[in-house]
């Protein structure tokens, strides 16, 4: 079943924004379209557009940034907001007290800011990955291709 919000992590949304037709942006771009007009919400997380956003900014690819805003524009943005930065501040925190920590100590560790963010929304929330490991340590995480309409 799919849950009410589905929260694109850096993975597919860089596969649904890439110019490039490749069989797995071809299938990733279909699959978030399947999502959009079942009615899913579907959301850019502000974490996961920085981390697709300056890949394609250094490598000067002037048609994925394009596309990236307009995805964000037409399915809707999720800005960082004080609440999530803090609660990712403690998943931070006590992943490594429990010595299990995503990133190293000096990284943003940008799967905990996605994690606050996703718990800032409330229980029905998915955030579809290529990363499950990680990020369900903390929140609902599935492969992207798994979330599926029912």
């Amino acid at each position: 079943m799919v849950s009410r919000t589905v929260l694109l992590d850096a993975g597919p949304l860089g596969m649904a924004t890439n110019p490039n037709r490749s069989p797995s942006n071809l299938a990733c771009t279909r699959w978030l379209q399947e999502l959009i007009a079942a009615g899913i919400r579907v959301l850019v997380p502000e974490i996961a557009d920085y981390e697709v956003r300056r890949e394609l900014l250094r490598a000067k690819k002037s048609r994925g940034v394009a596309k990236l805003d307009a995805l964000a524009s037409s399915v809707g943005y999720l800005p960082l907001t004080t609440a999530a930065v803090r609660k990712a501040a403690e998943l931070w925190a006590e992943a490594r007290q429990q010595g299990h920590p995503t990133a190293s100590d000096q990284s943003l560790d940008a799967d905990v800011l996605l994690a606050g963010q996703a718990l800032t929304l409330g229980s029905e929330v998915v955030i579809a990955t290529t990363n499950v490991g990680h990020l369900s340590r903390f929140v609902a995480a599935e492969e992207w291709h798994v979330i599926r309409v029912v």
